[in-house]
């Protein structure tokens, strides 16, 4: 008996290390609160951050270059979570965008997504600041006044991110013209702070029933 205690510790071990390396640090913590208490977007349209789980993102006058950003996002992060009825992408945009070369982006997404919880948000440029400002990041809005970097926004406005990246140390926002930044570090970190309200949605409701 002892042997097969012994033979069956030397098995598993190792299948539970290596599944707990594997599976990455982040995934068994919550993602980090960067900065707490972002002002709710103050917009014409009825598009807030209160309760829902925003992917935030400035999209400036170059629709030329930030169009293929937007659909590497489409790929590589709202396909896998656009079911989610709190998860929504905003995208602050400048009054003075083409706005022929805005729909014409925008309908070649809706032709790969529905896009009902997609929001491009025309707004002044001088509010567009002040929201980005707000996240208290080192990055700067580009000349034409917007950004290639996105931010993950929590219910309770609060901007979260790493603070132990291995590359940036701190890590505010996600660059969306690299894919690979994309694919191996934003998808995991929005993965986390769904399943964190939906571990508090259970517990929640397994309270209630006591």
């Amino acid at each position: 008996m002892k042997k097969f205690i012994v033979l069956g510790v030397l098995f598993i071990l190792p299948i539970v290390a290596y599944l707990f390396f594997a599976s990455g640090v982040h995934n068994f913590a919550k993602l980090p609160v960067i900065e707490e208490e972002i002002p709710e977007l103050k917009l014409q349209q009825d598009v807030r951050l209160e309760n829902k789980i925003t992917v935030l993102g400035f999209l400036g006058n170059t629709i030329e270059r930030d169009g293929g950003d937007l659909f590497n996002l489409n790929q590589k992060i709202f396909k896998s979570f656009s079911g989610f009825d709190d998860f929504q992408f905003v995208y602050l945009v400048p009054e003075t965008i083409d706005q022929d070369a805005l729909d014409k982006v925008t309908y070649e997404l809706s032709q790969l997504v529905d896009l009902s919880n997609w929001y491009f948000v025309q707004t002044p440029q001088a509010n567009i600041n002040t929201v980005f400002n707000s996240l208290n990041t080192p990055y700067s809005l580009q000349e034409d006044g917007g950004s290639p970097y996105i931010f993950i926004i929590d219910k309770d406005r609060k901007l979260r991110g790493r603070d132990d990246d291995e590359d940036y140390g701190v890590l505010y926002g996600y660059d969306s013209s690299d894919i690979a930044e994309l694919a191996d570090k934003m998808k995991d970190d929005v993965k986390i702070v769904l399943a964190e309200y939906r571990l508090a949605l259970k517990k929640n409701n397994a309270d209630r029933k006591k």
